[in-house]
């Protein structure tokens, strides 16, 4: 017995201390409500000893949160009676101490009926790690949610496939691009939303995705709303959880993408077409477009200017063509020019090259990193400049040089430009016109020097007119100290106004002594015509007497007469009868001038005045071994006139014609009736005429003889010319020195 004993009391001991080292602590509740609890779990309780009474335990100094003693004692009293188990997570009082209580009825070695035993556990740090469980599921949770409702609200088309590529999860854009009912239908029936393409089919891509563990690429087209678009879709492998997919519409990006080339193809077709040559290099500093002009400016190869060609090697280029400017330090030159590529700003360069040569260079950094360079072509414009910048000089030197004064005003009536002459004429000081005052101001300030100061006004209305109204006009003004002006007021497409001065006093004077004498002349005229008039009347009462007193001494009232007298007095008869006819033209002549010559209108057959004046002079033709021919037009008729003067006009050409040809020459009389007149052209093949000549025969106080032959002298062109314009016809005289003359008279029909 006390062998047995002392087992026992060993064998109690280990026991205890494997309930000691055990993690939880037992703890007996009798009946009766008395505790058997070790102390260690007074430790737990932060009691300085553990409780004797299950009272004592769940009191508010038990060492528990009330709520949660009391949900203990509500388990501990249905445990005892009900004879159940129970576990239960409770909080030590002030502290972050976490117990799990289990608890259940013991057997009857333990106790009577009604005693339980219960394990409390420290469960602070698997509380702990529960809570942060917790908290992770529900993060979790909520992305889980978030990603589900960004899925689902994705316009493009998601989905997700098992591991066997099967259809688990679509979104509602996939739903409403394969026109289905619902999501649960598309999984269901397994609707794909493309077809397979080269005989490799959604399903087959996916796996093909799922063993490579590789994301997959496709482009393919897709007809959604009964238009077929353009998707790219991918295959995302999952591992073991499957394979996600999504669509995304490219059609509009390829379509952009499309319009982007056309535009880079447009506007690289229209700078080849520019006259700047551009240049473009990419952020690797290697060129990737240049146009046509830039490879004729700086006479560069295509090889040279090829595409992937570094910039420094295309200035090393332009540098062997001479066409950069000289510098000392080529190398830094360089360096400079490629920090282009890194600088915030454009740069702008003006480079002056041999041969006078000048190039505008602009350079603008591209957002890419990239450089932008165009090379303008300014020789032309810098030449034109400079012609520009002499012509100025010129002009100026022009202006100031001039005789007239020139004054230029703007729109607004300010003075612009004058030069030296208009200062000198109005004496105003340049200071004063240097602040270039407005006309009114300076007319008013200029009006003294005018001789009726009240016309200065003159000249801001035609500087109004010129200026607003857009219209040219002039005048003349008259200075104080005598001289005379004339002056203009010009609109220049600008809108200002040109005011021109011209100094006309000279020309005023000489124009009033050339009046006073024009004047002069016309008296002398009217007593020269007076004077030849009566002189013709007087001459003709001797004259008369002395034919009268001839003819009768022809006719023998005298006596016989000797041969000699016979032949003194014809040569008195022809002088009379020669004499008679002179002073006859002289009076038609003076009376014609006068504007007083009589005609007697009738109608005259035109063919039958030709035959008569060529009767008329038939004798002397012959006797001179002359041609008289007449050539008829068709038939001539009439014209209203008198016959007796147009006989004795056309009698005159015929007989000049006659006179004057050589022997054995010819006299052509060419009549052409016209609609409204009849043309009668009288030519000869004689020595013609210089045009000195042919200027004298007009002359009314002219000879119409040519050789100087005193027996044929007379004043016939003249009268002739008188006689045609008296009837409203013209005359002309066309000849040339060895080469006959020809005399046109046109007659009017209706004169």
């Amino acid at each position: 017995m006390r062998r047995t004993a002392r087992i026992a009391r060993s064998h109690a001991a280990q026991l205890m201390e494997l309930l000691n080292s055990a993690p939880a602590v037992p703890v007996l509740i009798r009946p009766d409500g008395r505790l058997d609890a070790p102390d260690r779990l007074a430790t737990w309780l932060g009691r300085d000893a553990p409780p004797a009474y299950l009272s004592e335990f769940l009191d508010t100094e038990g060492g528990l949160e009330p709520d949660n003693a009391r949900a203990l004692e509500a388990e501990i009293t249905a445990a005892q009676r009900g004879s159940r188990s129970f576990a239960l997570p409770v909080r030590v009082k002030g502290s972050d101490r976490m117990l799990l209580v289990r608890g259940a009825p013991t057997g009857t070695r333990l106790g009577k009926t009604g005693t339980i035993v219960i394990w409390i556990f420290d469960a602070t740090e698997s509380f702990a790690q529960i809570q942060d469980l917790r908290a992770q599921v529900g993060q979790y949770r909520q992305a889980l949610d978030a990603l589900s409702g960004v899925i689902e609200a994705a316009p493009m088309p998601v989905w997700h496939r098992t591991a066997d590529q099967q259809l688990s999860l679509v979104n509602s854009a996939y739903v409403n691009a394969v026109d289905a009912a619902s999501a649960q239908d598309v999984i269901e029936q397994g609707i794909e939303l493309v077809e397979a393409v080269d005989g490799l089919s959604p399903r087959a891509s996916a796996a093909k995705a799922a063993a490579s563990q590789t994301a997959t690429t496709r482009m393919l087209p897709v007809t959604i709303d009964g238009k077929r678009r353009l998707m790219k879709i991918v295959d995302v492998p999952l591992g073991p959880s499957g394979v996600a997919g999504y669509a995304i519409d490219m059609q509009e990006m390829e379509e952009v993408r499309a319009e982007l080339r056309h535009l880079s193809q447009a506007n690289r077709d229209m700078l080849d077409r520019l006259s700047a040559g551009v240049v473009q290099f990419g952020a690797n500093h290697l060129l990737q477009f240049c146009n046509q002009p830039f490879l004729s400016i700086f006479g560069l190869t295509p090889e040279t200017a090829g595409f992937e060609t570094h910039f420094d090697r295309v200035l090393d280029a332009m540098r062997d063509a001479g066409l950069v400017p000289e510098t000392p330090d080529f190398r830094a030159w360089r360096k400079e020019r490629r920090d282009w590529f890194l600088s915030p700003t454009a740069h702008e360069e003006q480079w002056r090259l041999r041969d006078g040569v000048h190039l505008r260079v602009y350079a603008q950094p591209l957002p890419d990193g990239g450089l932008l360079v165009i090379f303008e072509d300014r020789t032309e414009h810098v030449q034109l400049a400079s012609a520009r910048d002499t012509l100025l000089r010129v002009r100026t030197a022009t202006l100031d040089n001039l005789f007239e004064a020139i004054a230029v005003f703007a729109s607004d009536g300010r003075l612009h430009l004058w030069n030296s002459r208009f200062t000198k004429i109005w004496s105003v000081p340049d200071v004063t016109l240097a602040a270039h005052p407005r006309v009114d101001e300076l007319m008013s300030a200029l009006a003294d020097r005018l001789a009726r100061p009240e016309q200065s006004g003159l000249v801001q209305q035609l500087i109004r007119a010129a200026t607003v109204e857009r219209r040219q006009r002039g005048g003349r003004i008259a200075f104080a100290d005598g001289r005379f002006f004339e002056f203009a007021a010009i609109p220049l497409p600008d809108g200002n106004a040109l005011f021109i001065m011209l100094d006309i006093t000279d020309s005023r004077r000489i124009e009033q002594a050339l009046r006073d004498r024009n004047e002069a002349l016309e008296d002398a005229d009217r007593v020269k015509t007076a004077f030849v008039s009566n002189m013709s009347y007087e001459l003709r009462t001797p004259l008369t007497s002395i034919v009268g007193f001839a003819e009768m001494m022809d006719a023998g009232y005298a006596g016989e007469l000797s041969p000699q007298s016979k032949e003194y007095l014809a040569a008195i008869m022809e002088a009379t009868t020669r004499l008679t006819r002179l002073i006859d033209n002289v009076l038609e002549l003076t009376q014609g001038a006068a504007g007083g010559l009589p005609l007697d209108r009738r109608e005259v057959a035109v063919d039958s005045l030709v035959q008569q004046v060529v009767e008329t002079l038939r004798a002397k033709a012959e006797a001179r071994d002359v041609t008289i021919d007449v050539s008829l037009q068709g038939e001539p008729g009439t014209v209203s006139g008198d016959e007796r003067r147009l006989r004795q006009a056309l009698e005159h050409v015929v007989d000049n014609g006659v006179s004057f040809v050589s022997r054995g020459g010819r006299v052509l009389i060419h009549v052409e009736p016209l609609p409204e007149s009849v043309r009668i052209v009288v030519s000869d093949d004689g020595p013609g005429m210089d045009s000195k000549t042919q200027a004298r025969l007009f002359d009314v106080f002219a000879r119409f003889g040519r050789h100087g032959d005193a027996a044929n002298q007379g004043l016939g062109l003249p009268l002739v010319r008188q006689f045609v314009e008296a009837h409203g016809g013209t005359i002309d005289l066309l000849s040339e020195p060895g080469q006959g003359t020809s005399v046109t008279i046109d007659l009017p029909r209706g004169a």
